[in-house]
């Protein structure tokens, strides 16, 4: 039998200062001071709760699939309170925060791992066995979260399951897909591959945050300003995309620590254009919304034309660019503005080649939100990355023509032709009069078309 996990954090009001002799206790404290109870009743009338009240069904249309959605939004109950709980520890006792950034996350399947992790598989299954279902039959209800591909995304899942294992404070990143790159079926003999449209039936373990939002900036252009001795730059008149957050609980083993993997899903900024519907161009009227919908349709969208191209540079830079003001957000909320803490609480770890642009947007807003100047920007970013690299194959190390940069990201070109003078000087003063090396070595391909090799900021920040 799996054994009950120990507490990692409880259920405390000491923080809030409401522990003290005579202080008043809201009555929200105290009705939530205490855990679900994981004892074969309990969890049964949790699952039968779910069944009436979550999904709307009577005891005469609950079939498998109503039992393990039920069954999953139970388990999930207690997930969340550990879920709470862990965050609220962490912003009591501000630890360094490890930020873990991937394009994607091969979960499988969460209800065997969830109800195994938290030590109350055994109890699950007695208390379904006496509602005439099997737990072994639910788990092969639940779909695959349509998240990731391959080997990349088996060791983001991997490593997201043993840092709450292991208690540490570690955040994942990514992106919520609403497809895969396909579902096998055989048609006729042959194999036939069609949209994995995973989300039909909704997903479980997620936690829309329709309250955590961020903007997202592409094209437009950058205009310079003097602000006394200063230039500063501002990026505008650019196209503007909503990220919006979903959460999903990650449990640990024989531990109530419970991280966090916040997925962002693109949305317009303007839903709707009334006065084109209203004028009979009923397609226009929704351009915006389907355009920005996109970003966040497919997994590794085909980049074979230019199109798809822009579409999977987007696709990037939309992730970065929300993680980056979720960490920081984060940060300021404790920290403020004294981002030289900023590396002795932060360390953004990114898997492979695709978030690498994160680096370039760190700087953006160091520079250009925070109003620091070049030079300490850079060493705050040096200090704040570490990396995971999975191949060296040219067609895998992230080149992007320039012209596409210039014209999706205009300021983040900027900073990266800025970012290649300053490598480029240190290169020169290292192996003077070295014309080849420099060449080599330049962020700025030579190529024809020109190109930019993302994958060489990373090398800066690890050396």
């Amino acid at each position: 039998m799996a054994h009950a996990p120990p507490r990692l954090v409880q259920r405390s009001m000491t923080s809030t200062g409401l522990s003290e002799p005579g202080a008043h206790v809201p009555k929200i404290f105290t009705l939530q001071n205490e855990y679900l109870k994981n004892d074969v009743e309990s969890i049964q009338q949790s699952i039968t709760d779910h069944v009436e009240y979550t999904l709307a069904c009577t005891k005469y249309n609950f079939n498998q699939f109503a039992a393990f959605q039920a069954t999953a939004a139970s388990c999930r109950d207690r997930m969340i309170e550990y879920w709470n709980d862990t965050q609220q520890y962490y912003t009591e006792t501000d630890p360094k925060r490890v930020y873990y950034l991937s394009l994607e996350f091969l979960m499988g399947r969460s209800l065997n791992n969830a109800v195994y992790n938290m030590g109350v598989e055994e109890p699950y299954k007695e208390a379904l066995m006496d509602l005439s279902y099997r737990l072994e039959d639910l788990y092969e209800e639940e779909k695959d979260a349509a998240l990731g591909n391959g080997g990349l995304g088996r060791l983001a899942a991997c490593f997201m399951d043993s840092a709450a294992t292991l208690n540490l404070p570690c955040w994942g990143y990514g992106l919520r897909y609403k497809y895969g790159m396909f579902e096998q079926v055989i048609h006729d003999g042959w194999q036939t591959e069609l949209p994995d449209y995973w989300l039909t039936d909704g997903n479980p373990w997620e936690i829309d945050r329709k309250d955590v939002f961020y903007p997202v900036k592409f094209y437009g252009k950058v205009i310079a300003h003097k602000e006394g001795n200063q230039v500063k730059y501002s990026w505008e008149n650019a196209e503007i995309v909503e990220a919006e957050a979903y959460d999903i609980p990650i449990p640990g083993y024989g531990t109530n620590n419970t991280n966090n993997i916040r997925l962002w899903s693109s949305r317009p900024h303007k839903e709707f254009d009334l006065e084109m519907f209203n004028r009979g161009d009923y397609f226009s009227a929704v351009e915006s919304k389907q355009k920005s919908e996109n970003i966040t349709s497919v997994l590794y969208p085909n980049d074979s034309t230019i199109q798809g191209k822009e579409l999977r540079l987007k696709q990037q830079y939309f992730f970065c660019a929300a993680t980056l003001s979720d960490i920081i957000r984060r940060f300021k909320k404790i920290h403020g503005s004294n981002f030289e803490e900023f590396p002795n609480k932060v360390i953004i770890q990114l898997n492979d080649t695709h978030p690498t642009i994160s680096i370039v947007e760190l700087m953006r807003k160091l520079i250009d939100e925070e109003g620091f100047d070049w030079q300490t920007s850079w060493s705050i970013t040096q200090k704040s990355f570490a990396y995971t690299n999975h191949t060296i194959l040219p067609e895998a190390l992230e080149h992007w023509p320039i012209h596409f940069l210039e014209s999706l990201l205009p300021r983040h070109m900027q900073l990266i032709y800025e970012i290649n003078d300053h490598f480029l000087k240190g290169v020169s003063q290292k192996y003077p009069g070295d014309v080849a090396r420099l060449r080599d070595m330049s962020i700025i391909a030579e190529s024809h078309p020109k190109q930019v090799c993302l994958l060489l900021p990373i090398r800066m920040i690890i050396d």
